[in-house]
Protein backbone atom coordinates (compact mmCIF):
# COMPACT_ATOMS: atom_id res chain seq x y z
CA UNK A 1 0.00 0.00 0.00
CA UNK A 2 1.93 3.85 -0.60
CA UNK A 3 -0.15 6.70 0.08
CA UNK A 4 0.26 9.83 -1.50
CA UNK A 5 3.63 11.89 -0.18
CA UNK A 6 3.44 14.27 -2.85
CA UNK A 7 3.41 17.19 -0.53
CA UNK A 8 5.61 20.08 0.50
CA UNK A 9 6.81 20.55 3.77
CA UNK A 10 4.43 22.33 6.07
CA UNK A 11 3.96 24.93 8.84
CA UNK A 12 4.66 23.75 12.09
CA UNK A 13 0.65 23.97 13.31
CA UNK A 14 -0.50 22.25 9.89
CA UNK A 15 2.39 19.24 9.96
CA UNK A 16 1.43 18.94 13.76
CA UNK A 17 -2.44 18.67 12.35
CA UNK A 18 -1.51 16.30 9.59
CA UNK A 19 0.79 13.88 11.54
CA UNK A 20 -1.99 13.68 14.49
CA UNK A 21 -4.46 12.77 11.80
CA UNK A 22 -2.53 10.48 10.53
CA UNK A 23 -1.57 8.66 13.82
CA UNK A 24 -5.11 8.48 14.70
CA UNK A 25 -6.00 6.72 11.85
CA UNK A 26 -3.10 4.15 13.30
CA UNK A 27 -4.28 4.05 16.72
CA UNK A 28 -8.21 3.39 15.15
CA UNK A 29 -6.64 0.25 13.50
CA UNK A 30 -4.84 -0.89 16.21
CA UNK A 31 -8.06 -0.43 18.59
CA UNK A 32 -9.99 -2.76 16.11
CA UNK A 33 -7.56 -5.05 16.01
CA UNK A 34 -7.80 -5.23 19.47
CA UNK A 35 -11.52 -5.96 19.63
CA UNK A 36 -11.24 -8.88 17.03
CA UNK A 37 -8.47 -10.26 19.49
CA UNK A 38 -10.68 -9.78 22.46
CA UNK A 39 -13.33 -11.88 20.51
CA UNK A 40 -11.09 -14.36 19.59
CA UNK A 41 -9.99 -15.26 23.23
CA UNK A 42 -13.70 -14.62 24.69
CA UNK A 43 -16.36 -15.81 22.18
CA UNK A 44 -15.01 -16.72 18.69
CA UNK A 45 -16.27 -20.31 17.65
CA UNK A 46 -13.54 -22.78 17.53
CA UNK A 47 -13.51 -22.57 13.63
CA UNK A 48 -13.12 -19.18 12.96
CA UNK A 49 -8.98 -18.66 13.69
CA UNK A 50 -8.17 -19.14 9.96
CA UNK A 51 -10.29 -16.33 9.03
CA UNK A 52 -9.57 -14.22 11.80
CA UNK A 53 -5.80 -14.78 11.68
CA UNK A 54 -6.16 -12.82 7.67
CA UNK A 55 -8.45 -10.30 9.12
CA UNK A 56 -6.06 -9.33 11.76
CA UNK A 57 -3.30 -9.61 9.43
CA UNK A 58 -4.78 -7.06 6.97
CA UNK A 59 -5.12 -4.69 9.68
CA UNK A 60 -1.89 -4.53 11.18
CA UNK A 61 -0.55 -4.14 7.77
CA UNK A 62 -2.95 -1.12 7.25
CA UNK A 63 -1.73 0.14 10.10
CA UNK A 64 1.65 -0.55 9.48
CA UNK A 65 1.89 1.02 6.02
CA UNK A 66 0.18 4.34 7.40
CA UNK A 67 2.93 4.55 10.13
CA UNK A 68 5.51 4.30 7.68
CA UNK A 69 4.61 6.00 5.06
CA UNK A 70 7.21 8.76 3.40
CA UNK A 71 5.21 11.35 4.09
CA UNK A 72 4.75 10.28 8.03
CA UNK A 73 8.53 10.73 8.11
CA UNK A 74 9.00 13.86 6.32
CA UNK A 75 6.25 15.31 9.16
CA UNK A 76 8.75 14.06 11.81
CA UNK A 77 11.22 16.24 10.65
CA UNK A 78 9.96 19.18 10.04
CA UNK A 79 8.25 19.15 13.53
CA UNK A 80 11.71 17.57 15.35
CA UNK A 81 13.37 20.78 13.22
CA UNK A 82 10.88 23.14 15.01
CA UNK A 83 9.86 24.75 18.01
CA UNK A 84 7.20 23.01 19.70
CA UNK A 85 5.60 22.81 23.56
CA UNK A 86 6.03 20.17 26.07
CA UNK A 87 2.68 18.68 24.68
CA UNK A 88 3.31 18.93 20.97
CA UNK A 89 7.12 17.43 21.87
CA UNK A 90 5.82 14.58 23.59
CA UNK A 91 3.31 13.31 21.25
CA UNK A 92 6.28 13.66 18.17
CA UNK A 93 8.69 11.59 20.63
CA UNK A 94 6.51 8.84 20.76
CA UNK A 95 5.26 8.67 17.39
CA UNK A 96 8.42 8.56 16.24
CA UNK A 97 9.51 6.24 18.63
CA UNK A 98 6.79 3.98 16.32
CA UNK A 99 7.87 5.15 13.39
CA UNK A 100 11.53 4.15 14.18
CA UNK A 101 10.67 1.04 15.09
CA UNK A 102 8.67 -0.17 11.98
CA UNK A 103 10.26 1.37 8.79
CA UNK A 104 11.86 -0.66 8.28
CA UNK A 105 10.54 -3.82 8.48
CA UNK A 106 8.69 -5.20 5.55
CA UNK A 107 5.17 -5.18 5.00
CA UNK A 108 4.92 -8.55 3.93
CA UNK A 109 6.67 -9.53 7.12
CA UNK A 110 3.83 -7.77 9.62
CA UNK A 111 1.41 -9.48 7.71
CA UNK A 112 3.18 -13.12 8.24
CA UNK A 113 3.96 -12.51 11.52
CA UNK A 114 0.37 -11.60 12.68
CA UNK A 115 -1.62 -14.33 11.06
CA UNK A 116 1.22 -16.81 12.55
CA UNK A 117 0.53 -15.22 16.11
CA UNK A 118 -2.99 -15.39 15.30
CA UNK A 119 -2.73 -19.02 14.23
CA UNK A 120 -0.54 -20.15 17.21
CA UNK A 121 -3.37 -19.03 19.77
CA UNK A 122 -5.37 -21.68 19.05
CA UNK A 123 -2.17 -23.95 18.64
CA UNK A 124 -1.17 -23.51 22.09
CA UNK A 125 -4.96 -23.55 23.48
CA UNK A 126 -5.03 -27.22 21.65
CA UNK A 127 -1.54 -27.90 23.17
CA UNK A 128 -2.61 -27.23 26.21
CA UNK A 129 -6.38 -29.09 26.34
CA UNK A 130 -4.39 -32.09 25.04
CA UNK A 131 -0.99 -31.89 27.23
CA UNK A 132 1.10 -32.34 23.59
CA UNK A 133 4.11 -29.50 23.61
CA UNK A 134 5.40 -31.20 21.34
CA UNK A 135 2.26 -29.90 18.68
CA UNK A 136 3.30 -26.31 19.46
CA UNK A 137 7.24 -26.78 19.62
CA UNK A 138 7.51 -26.26 15.72
CA UNK A 139 4.86 -22.80 15.91
CA UNK A 140 7.27 -22.00 18.48
CA UNK A 141 10.18 -22.13 16.23
CA UNK A 142 8.71 -20.28 13.31
CA UNK A 143 7.46 -17.99 15.83
CA UNK A 144 11.24 -16.81 17.38
CA UNK A 145 12.31 -17.20 13.69
CA UNK A 146 9.71 -14.23 12.61
CA UNK A 147 10.29 -12.34 16.00
CA UNK A 148 14.04 -12.27 15.47
CA UNK A 149 13.97 -11.28 11.75
CA UNK A 150 11.89 -8.53 12.58
CA UNK A 151 14.16 -7.59 15.22
CA UNK A 152 17.12 -7.76 13.09
CA UNK A 153 15.30 -5.48 10.64
CA UNK A 154 15.05 -2.88 13.77
CA UNK A 155 18.77 -2.94 14.73
CA UNK A 156 20.56 -5.45 13.08
CA UNK A 157 23.59 -4.17 15.45
CA UNK A 158 21.64 -5.12 18.56
CA UNK A 159 20.68 -8.56 20.01
CA UNK A 160 17.69 -9.07 18.95
CA UNK A 161 16.39 -9.96 22.52
CA UNK A 162 16.67 -6.46 23.62
CA UNK A 163 15.17 -5.34 20.28
CA UNK A 164 12.17 -7.23 21.24
CA UNK A 165 12.39 -6.01 25.03
CA UNK A 166 12.57 -2.35 23.74
CA UNK A 167 9.56 -2.30 21.33
CA UNK A 168 7.40 0.68 21.79
CA UNK A 169 9.20 1.54 25.18
CA UNK A 170 13.01 1.61 25.79
CA UNK A 171 13.03 4.13 28.97
CA UNK A 172 13.37 1.34 31.19
CA UNK A 173 16.52 0.27 30.31
CA UNK A 174 17.38 -3.56 30.88
CA UNK A 175 20.10 -3.14 32.86
CA UNK A 176 17.70 -1.77 35.85
CA UNK A 177 15.12 -4.26 35.48
CA UNK A 178 18.44 -7.03 36.10
CA UNK A 179 19.40 -5.23 39.12
CA UNK A 180 15.72 -5.40 39.92
CA UNK A 181 15.69 -9.07 39.79
CA UNK A 182 19.07 -9.51 41.34
CA UNK A 183 17.57 -7.91 44.36
CA UNK A 184 14.16 -9.89 44.40
CA UNK A 185 16.06 -13.46 44.02
CA UNK A 186 18.01 -12.63 46.70
CA UNK A 187 15.68 -11.96 49.28
CA UNK A 188 13.00 -13.96 47.91
CA UNK A 189 14.20 -17.15 47.80
CA UNK A 190 15.67 -17.29 51.71
CA UNK A 191 12.69 -15.40 52.90
CA UNK A 192 10.40 -18.46 51.32
CA UNK A 193 12.63 -21.02 52.38
CA UNK A 194 12.17 -19.50 55.67
CA UNK A 195 8.35 -19.67 55.91
CA UNK A 196 8.34 -23.24 54.89
CA UNK A 197 11.21 -24.12 57.27
CA UNK A 198 8.78 -22.84 59.48
CA UNK A 199 5.99 -25.50 58.84
CA UNK A 200 3.04 -22.72 59.60
CA UNK A 201 0.57 -23.28 57.16
CA UNK A 202 -2.44 -20.58 57.02
CA UNK A 203 -5.65 -21.61 56.77
CA UNK A 204 -7.66 -22.78 53.97
CA UNK A 205 -11.35 -22.15 54.87
CA UNK A 206 -12.41 -22.16 51.06
CA UNK A 207 -12.89 -26.31 50.90
CA UNK A 208 -15.24 -28.04 48.68
CA UNK A 209 -16.62 -26.47 44.88
CA UNK A 210 -18.00 -23.74 43.90
CA UNK A 211 -20.66 -23.71 41.15
CA UNK A 212 -18.85 -21.27 38.18
CA UNK A 213 -22.08 -19.13 37.83
CA UNK A 214 -22.00 -18.71 41.99
CA UNK A 215 -18.22 -17.30 41.28
CA UNK A 216 -18.86 -15.31 38.28
CA UNK A 217 -21.52 -13.83 40.29
CA UNK A 218 -18.74 -12.87 43.22
CA UNK A 219 -16.42 -11.23 40.69
CA UNK A 220 -19.36 -8.91 39.30
CA UNK A 221 -19.81 -8.13 43.03
CA UNK A 222 -16.15 -7.13 43.34
CA UNK A 223 -16.42 -5.43 40.11
CA UNK A 224 -19.58 -3.14 41.47
CA UNK A 225 -17.70 -3.08 44.87
CA UNK A 226 -14.19 -1.10 43.34
CA UNK A 227 -16.70 1.08 40.88
CA UNK A 228 -15.92 -0.50 37.49
CA UNK A 229 -17.89 1.25 35.06
CA UNK A 230 -20.30 -0.94 33.53
CA UNK A 231 -21.67 1.45 30.64
CA UNK A 232 -17.44 1.09 29.41
CA UNK A 233 -16.91 -2.23 30.38
CA UNK A 234 -17.79 -6.40 30.95
CA UNK A 235 -16.70 -9.20 32.45
CA UNK A 236 -16.14 -12.38 30.04
CA UNK A 237 -14.30 -15.25 31.01
CA UNK A 238 -11.10 -16.62 28.94
CA UNK A 239 -8.45 -19.44 28.89
CA UNK A 240 -5.50 -16.90 29.92
CA UNK A 241 -7.04 -13.58 32.11
CA UNK A 242 -6.14 -10.09 30.31
CA UNK A 243 -8.07 -7.14 29.52
CA UNK A 244 -8.45 -5.44 26.48
CA UNK A 245 -9.73 -1.87 25.36
CA UNK A 246 -9.57 2.17 25.65
CA UNK A 247 -10.62 4.96 27.66
CA UNK A 248 -13.90 4.71 26.45
CA UNK A 249 -14.67 0.53 26.51
CA UNK A 250 -11.72 -1.41 28.71
CA UNK A 251 -13.34 -5.28 29.19
CA UNK A 252 -12.04 -7.82 32.03
CA UNK A 253 -11.85 -11.56 31.42
CA UNK A 254 -10.93 -14.07 33.67
CA UNK A 255 -11.30 -17.82 34.75
CA UNK A 256 -13.12 -20.49 37.34
CA UNK A 257 -11.29 -22.65 39.24
CA UNK A 258 -14.26 -25.22 40.69
CA UNK A 259 -12.54 -25.52 44.07
CA UNK A 260 -10.70 -21.96 44.42
CA UNK A 261 -13.16 -19.64 44.29
CA UNK A 262 -10.02 -16.55 45.53
CA UNK A 263 -8.42 -17.63 42.23
CA UNK A 264 -11.25 -15.77 39.84
CA UNK A 265 -11.57 -13.09 42.37
CA UNK A 266 -8.03 -11.97 42.62
CA UNK A 267 -7.93 -12.01 38.94
CA UNK A 268 -10.93 -10.26 38.20
CA UNK A 269 -9.31 -7.81 40.84
CA UNK A 270 -5.96 -7.36 38.75
CA UNK A 271 -7.82 -7.14 35.53
CA UNK A 272 -9.66 -4.27 36.81
CA UNK A 273 -6.77 -2.54 37.79
CA UNK A 274 -5.99 -2.60 33.91
CA UNK A 275 -9.42 -1.55 33.11
CA UNK A 276 -8.64 1.21 35.34
CA UNK A 277 -5.53 2.74 33.79
CA UNK A 278 -7.50 2.43 30.44
CA UNK A 279 -10.33 4.09 31.79
CA UNK A 280 -8.36 7.07 33.52
CA UNK A 281 -6.70 8.07 30.46
CA UNK A 282 -7.81 11.43 29.01
CA UNK A 283 -11.01 11.12 26.51
CA UNK A 284 -10.08 14.03 24.72
CA UNK A 285 -6.52 12.71 23.42
CA UNK A 286 -8.15 9.91 22.26
CA UNK A 287 -6.41 8.53 19.39
CA UNK A 288 -3.11 10.59 20.20
CA UNK A 289 0.05 9.49 22.50
CA UNK A 290 -1.42 11.48 24.86
CA UNK A 291 -4.50 9.36 25.60
CA UNK A 292 -2.61 5.87 24.92
CA UNK A 293 -0.88 3.92 28.16
CA UNK A 294 2.54 3.26 29.41
CA UNK A 295 3.09 -0.35 28.56
CA UNK A 296 6.13 -1.04 31.49
CA UNK A 297 3.54 0.93 34.14
CA UNK A 298 0.46 -1.09 33.41
CA UNK A 299 1.12 -3.75 35.58
CA UNK A 300 1.75 -1.54 38.65
CA UNK A 301 -1.98 -0.52 38.56
CA UNK A 302 -3.12 -4.19 38.12
CA UNK A 303 -0.76 -5.44 41.16
CA UNK A 304 -1.89 -2.15 43.60
CA UNK A 305 -5.42 -3.26 43.05
CA UNK A 306 -5.19 -6.87 43.47
CA UNK A 307 -2.23 -6.68 46.27
CA UNK A 308 -2.33 -3.42 47.93
CA UNK A 309 -6.20 -3.02 48.11
CA UNK A 310 -7.42 -6.60 47.15
CA UNK A 311 -5.31 -8.51 49.77
CA UNK A 312 -5.54 -6.06 52.55
CA UNK A 313 -7.20 -7.13 55.75
CA UNK A 314 -9.50 -3.48 55.37
CA UNK A 315 -10.74 -5.11 51.88
CA UNK A 316 -11.67 -8.55 53.69
CA UNK A 317 -13.13 -6.64 56.56
CA UNK A 318 -15.45 -4.57 54.28
CA UNK A 319 -16.02 -7.58 51.32
CA UNK A 320 -16.24 -10.84 53.41
CA UNK A 321 -19.81 -10.56 53.77
CA UNK A 322 -20.44 -10.01 50.26
CA UNK A 323 -18.74 -13.00 49.56
CA UNK A 324 -20.57 -14.91 51.82
CA UNK A 325 -23.80 -13.87 50.26
CA UNK A 326 -22.60 -15.65 46.94
CA UNK A 327 -20.86 -18.64 48.05
CA UNK A 328 -22.33 -22.04 49.81
CA UNK A 329 -20.68 -23.32 52.77
CA UNK A 330 -18.52 -20.08 53.71
CA UNK A 331 -20.81 -19.06 56.72
CA UNK A 332 -18.49 -19.46 59.60
CA UNK A 333 -14.99 -18.02 58.09
CA UNK A 334 -13.77 -15.05 59.89
CA UNK A 335 -12.28 -11.91 58.55
CA UNK A 336 -8.92 -13.04 59.89
CA UNK A 337 -8.84 -16.48 57.98
CA UNK A 338 -10.66 -14.98 54.84
CA UNK A 339 -7.36 -12.51 54.67
CA UNK A 340 -4.64 -15.02 55.58
CA UNK A 341 -6.03 -17.66 52.97
CA UNK A 342 -5.85 -14.76 50.29
CA UNK A 343 -2.37 -14.02 51.50
CA UNK A 344 -1.05 -17.57 52.07
CA UNK A 345 2.72 -18.55 50.67
CA UNK A 346 2.08 -22.03 48.60
CA UNK A 347 5.85 -23.10 46.40
CA UNK A 348 3.73 -26.16 45.67
CA UNK A 349 1.48 -24.29 43.23
CA UNK A 350 2.57 -24.82 39.57
CA UNK A 351 0.33 -21.97 38.07
CA UNK A 352 1.93 -18.33 37.77
CA UNK A 353 -1.85 -16.75 37.77
CA UNK A 354 -2.71 -18.79 40.86
CA UNK A 355 1.13 -17.78 42.65
CA UNK A 356 1.05 -16.02 45.90
CA UNK A 357 2.50 -12.66 46.33
CA UNK A 358 6.31 -14.14 47.08
CA UNK A 359 6.49 -17.36 44.83
CA UNK A 360 4.76 -15.35 41.30
CA UNK A 361 8.16 -13.48 41.35
CA UNK A 362 10.05 -16.68 40.83
CA UNK A 363 7.83 -17.88 38.62
CA UNK A 364 8.17 -14.76 36.39
CA UNK A 365 12.74 -15.19 36.71
CA UNK A 366 11.92 -18.53 35.41
CA UNK A 367 10.31 -17.35 32.60
CA UNK A 368 12.71 -14.65 32.12
CA UNK A 369 15.58 -16.65 32.00
CA UNK A 370 14.13 -19.40 29.55
CA UNK A 371 12.73 -16.17 27.05
CA UNK A 372 16.12 -15.18 26.54
CA UNK A 373 17.73 -18.32 26.24
CA UNK A 374 14.97 -19.56 23.55
CA UNK A 375 14.99 -16.26 21.56
CA UNK A 376 18.79 -15.70 21.51
CA UNK A 377 18.90 -19.87 19.87
CA UNK A 378 20.93 -21.23 23.29
CA UNK A 379 18.23 -23.88 23.26
CA UNK A 380 15.23 -25.16 21.44
CA UNK A 381 11.84 -25.56 21.37
CA UNK A 382 11.88 -29.21 22.38
CA UNK A 383 14.27 -28.38 25.29
CA UNK A 384 12.00 -26.35 26.85
CA UNK A 385 10.38 -28.40 28.88
CA UNK A 386 12.85 -30.36 30.16
CA UNK A 387 14.70 -26.88 31.40
CA UNK A 388 11.39 -25.48 32.71
CA UNK A 389 11.24 -28.32 34.53
CA UNK A 390 14.54 -28.65 36.06
CA UNK A 391 14.00 -24.38 36.84
CA UNK A 392 10.65 -25.22 38.79
CA UNK A 393 12.71 -28.18 41.20
CA UNK A 394 15.75 -25.29 41.60
CA UNK A 395 13.64 -22.29 42.06
CA UNK A 396 10.07 -23.85 43.87
CA UNK A 397 11.22 -27.14 44.59
CA UNK A 398 8.26 -28.93 42.75
CA UNK A 399 8.14 -30.23 39.71
CA UNK A 400 4.67 -30.13 37.08
CA UNK A 401 3.68 -33.60 36.12
CA UNK A 402 2.39 -32.27 32.92
CA UNK A 403 3.37 -30.15 30.50
CA UNK A 404 0.00 -28.17 30.37
CA UNK A 405 0.82 -27.30 34.30
CA UNK A 406 3.94 -26.18 33.28
CA UNK A 407 5.66 -24.88 29.86
CA UNK A 408 2.30 -24.77 28.13
CA UNK A 409 0.39 -22.72 30.58
CA UNK A 410 1.03 -19.27 29.46
CA UNK A 411 -0.78 -17.41 26.30
CA UNK A 412 2.46 -15.39 25.81
CA UNK A 413 4.54 -16.80 23.52
CA UNK A 414 1.73 -17.08 21.20
CA UNK A 415 2.07 -13.39 21.44
CA UNK A 416 5.67 -12.07 21.35
CA UNK A 417 8.98 -12.61 23.73
CA UNK A 418 10.51 -10.44 25.89
CA UNK A 419 7.38 -8.79 28.26
CA UNK A 420 7.98 -11.21 31.33
CA UNK A 421 9.78 -8.77 33.14
CA UNK A 422 6.75 -6.23 33.14
CA UNK A 423 5.01 -8.57 35.66
CA UNK A 424 7.28 -8.14 38.36
CA UNK A 425 8.37 -4.69 37.58
CA UNK A 426 4.60 -3.69 38.01
CA UNK A 427 4.71 -5.39 41.40
CA UNK A 428 7.69 -3.35 42.65
CA UNK A 429 6.32 -0.02 41.48
CA UNK A 430 2.88 -0.94 42.61
CA UNK A 431 4.59 -0.95 46.30
CA UNK A 432 6.45 2.43 45.50
CA UNK A 433 2.99 3.79 44.45
CA UNK A 434 1.31 2.32 47.32
CA UNK A 435 3.93 3.88 49.94
CA UNK A 436 3.36 7.43 47.58
CA UNK A 437 -0.76 7.45 48.05
CA UNK A 438 -0.84 6.67 51.40
CA UNK A 439 1.62 9.91 52.35
CA UNK A 440 -1.59 11.94 50.71
CA UNK A 441 -4.54 9.32 51.85
CA UNK A 442 -5.92 7.27 54.10
CA UNK A 443 -5.94 4.34 52.00
CA UNK A 444 -7.10 1.76 55.03
CA UNK A 445 -9.57 3.68 56.22
CA UNK A 446 -10.82 4.38 52.37
CA UNK A 447 -10.95 0.58 51.76
CA UNK A 448 -12.42 -0.50 55.07
CA UNK A 449 -15.16 2.60 54.53
CA UNK A 450 -15.50 1.19 50.34
CA UNK A 451 -14.42 4.60 49.20
CA UNK A 452 -12.32 3.77 46.74
CA UNK A 453 -12.83 6.68 44.36
CA UNK A 454 -10.14 9.09 46.04
CA UNK A 455 -7.93 6.30 45.49
CA UNK A 456 -9.24 6.34 41.88
CA UNK A 457 -8.65 9.93 41.27
CA UNK A 458 -5.03 9.60 42.80
CA UNK A 459 -3.99 6.97 40.74
CA UNK A 460 -5.54 8.89 37.99
CA UNK A 461 -3.98 12.33 38.33
CA UNK A 462 -0.69 10.96 39.28
CA UNK A 463 -0.19 8.35 36.52
CA UNK A 464 -3.30 7.99 33.94
CA UNK A 465 -4.15 11.79 32.96
CA UNK A 466 -0.64 12.10 31.51
CA UNK A 467 -0.77 9.40 28.82
CA UNK A 468 2.49 8.74 26.99
CA UNK A 469 3.51 12.69 28.35
CA UNK A 470 6.47 11.46 30.28
CA UNK A 471 8.91 8.58 29.09
CA UNK A 472 8.39 5.49 31.61
CA UNK A 473 11.53 6.43 34.36
CA UNK A 474 10.50 10.08 34.09
CA UNK A 475 6.87 8.99 34.93
CA UNK A 476 7.94 6.86 37.88
CA UNK A 477 9.51 9.79 39.32
CA UNK A 478 6.31 12.61 38.40
CA UNK A 479 4.08 9.73 40.09
CA UNK A 480 6.32 8.74 43.48
CA UNK A 481 9.05 11.35 43.87
CA UNK A 482 11.70 8.94 42.85
CA UNK A 483 13.13 6.44 40.52
CA UNK A 484 12.34 3.10 40.73
CA UNK A 485 14.04 1.16 43.17
CA UNK A 486 13.06 -2.07 44.86
CA UNK A 487 13.05 -0.99 48.49
CA UNK A 488 9.38 -0.70 49.46
CA UNK A 489 8.45 -4.04 47.64
CA UNK A 490 11.27 -5.67 50.11
CA UNK A 491 9.83 -3.67 52.80
CA UNK A 492 6.56 -4.16 52.63
CA UNK A 493 6.51 -7.76 51.95
CA UNK A 494 8.90 -7.91 54.81
CA UNK A 495 6.23 -6.50 56.82
CA UNK A 496 3.49 -8.13 55.74
CA UNK A 497 4.57 -11.89 55.50
CA UNK A 498 6.89 -11.37 58.33
CA UNK A 499 3.90 -10.74 60.43
CA UNK A 500 1.11 -13.33 58.78
CA UNK A 501 4.08 -16.25 59.57
CA UNK A 502 5.76 -14.52 62.69
CA UNK A 503 9.48 -14.54 61.19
Amino acid sequence: MSIDSSESAPEPDAAYDELTDRFARVSNLAQGALVLSWDQQTMMPEGGSPARGKQLSALFASRHDHLTDERTGELLSTLESSELDDERTAVVREIRREYDHAVDVPSELVEELTEAQTASQRTWQDAKAEDDFASFAPTLEELRELHVERAEHIDPGKAPYEVMYEGTDPDLPLSTVERVFERLREKLVPLIADIEARGDDLPRPFAGEFPEADQRALCEAALDELGYDRSRGRLDTAPHPFMAGNQFDARVTTRFTPDDPLDALTATIHEFGHASYQLGLPQEHYGSPLGQSVGRIHESQSRFWENHVGRSRPFWERFLPTLKEHLDGVDDVTVDEAYAAVNRIYPENLIRVEADELTYHLHIILRTEIDSAFVAGEVDADDIPELWNGKMEEYLGVVPDTDAEGCLQDIHWSTGFASFQNYTVGSVLAAQLDAAVREDLDVDGLVREGEYEPIAEWMTEHVHRHGQRYRTDELVEVATGEPLTADYFLDYVDEKFGALYGL
